[in-house]
């Protein structure tokens, strides 16, 4: 009989849990001072709608370069040393981008601090397997995950009143700061001992190589959910400030505040996810997301057409709590199909997807605005277009022939 953790240990890994959940609240501050930023840096730099989607997606850029490395990385020299490297770099290019002297340094510098931040979603996605027993690992994916909801709470609310305070500039070099102390505190707590697991499980199966890896096609349906999920999401986050300040006529300040409500709900969304597919609906996971990327396009659809502010952020929060939905099926479900030491690479694979999607968005979206003189319509039916990947792909998925897919491979790959 397993026996149950104690209350030491549980402690421990509560506490890792949480300064994970940190480090992407941080990391989703950073993102999203950009965006709340953009529309001071446009003034100052008099950029174009396109040009602001080039500024936006160089982040991206960078950040799906690094996931699948990213992911090898942790695999191979474990996700402690991983976290912390990939928080001081991107934190340093942070307060690079407060320094920006000229539209291309703050592309370049934009691409860099994407590279770094590109290394935590695999490697912290490592930890939770080496720390959590494998029960539990839906669950605190889930948790750790509903961070980059949350944190788009928090963002606009610290960084639009810094913004007006004390400027661009300095609100990413404040930043920067922080990131430092996050990172310190990471690497403390992270330690050998307090990742060992659960000893009474029973890990047997050996390393997967990238190779053998993406034959599994359950890695490309939910890295072709993800894209279109990501896609949307990004696409929201990107533009939705611009949009509330220029077509709708709302002040900074309003915006940052109004902005806080739809990420509240995404993170609610996500956590309700994760409990779902952990019990309620497990081995039913498909049939969720299906449901809900639906009515995240319905919702969607509805921002296009809403006739007042509070509609449109009415109907974000909608569209946000189903996305949370389905992110929380797309990141839970790698921890219940694969062993822990190849989760790295696994959640490097699929967020290399959505990544791909997050790049393009901000860019294509202002493409579109220009073309279409100033209007976001198409933009938003780009959002629609990408969002509809996910249903197909979802369709796709099939739980019980994928395991026996796995476990096949697994088997004969430890045989040789």
């Amino acid at each position: 009989m397993q026996s149950s953790p104690s209350p030491v240990k549980n402690k421990k890994r509560h506490m890792i849990l949480a300064l994970l959940f940190l480090g992407w609240c941080l990391s989703y501050l950073d993102r999203m001072a950009m965006n709340v930023g953009i529309v001071e840096i446009a003034k100052d730099y008099n950029l174009s709608p396109s040009v602001m989607g080039v500024v936006l997606s160089s982040f991206f850029a960078g950040y799906a370069l690094m996931q699948v490395p990213g992911g090898w990385l942790a695999d191979k020299f474990g996700s402690r040393k991983v976290i912390v490297v990939a928080i001081l770099f991107w934190s340093l290019f942070t307060v690079f981008t407060g320094m920006a002297w000229s539209l291309m340094s703050m592309i370049i510098i934009r691409f860099m601090f994407g590279l770094g931040e590109g290394g935590y979603p695999a490697a912290s996605s490592k930890a939770i397997a080496d720390v959590f027993p494998k029960e539990e690992r839906p669950s605190a994916q889930t948790t750790m995950m509903s961070s980059n909801s949350l944190g788009g709470v928090i963002a606009p609310l610290i960084a639009t009143p810094l913004l007006v305070l004390i400027g661009w500039k300095n609100l990413f070099i404040v930043i920067g700061i922080v990131g430092v102390l996050v990172a310190a505190l990471l690497w403390y707590y992270l330690k050998p001992e307090n990742m060992q697991g659960d000893s009474s499980e029973k890990e047997t199966l050996e390393k997967t190589s990238f190779k053998d890896l993406i034959k599994f096609p359950i890695v490309w349906q939910l890295s072709i959910m993800w894209f279109g999920m990501s896609t949307l999401i990004w696409g929201l986050t990107s533009w939705m400030p611009p949009y509330l300040v220029r077509e709708r006529g709302l002040d900074l300040l309003s915006m940052g505040m109004l902005t806080s409500i739809p990420a509240l709900t995404g993170a609610i969304g996500i956590i309700i996810g994760g409990k779902l597919v952990q019990s309620y609906l497990s081995g039913k996971e498909k049939y969720l997301a299906i449901v809900s990327s639906i009515l995240v396009i319905l919702f969607l659809y509805l921002i296009i057409t809403a006739p007042s502010v509070t509609l449109v952020i009415t109907f974000q929060s909608l569209c946000t709590i189903f996305h949370g939905l389905v992110f929380a099926t797309i990141f839970a479900l790698p921890h219940k199909v694969f062993s822990k030491n190849n989760i790295g690479l696994v959640i490097g694979v699929i967020n290399l997807g959505g990544m791909i999607g997050a790049f393009l968005a901000p860019m294509v979206m202002g493409y579109l605005i220009e073309t279409f003189n100033g209007s976001y319509t198409s933009a938003f039916v780009y959002l629609i277009l990408c969002a509809v990947l996910t249903i197909i792909a979802a369709v796709g998925l099939n739980m019980k022939k994928g395991l026996s897919v796995i476990n096949d491979t697994m088997i004969m790959s430890s045989g040789k």
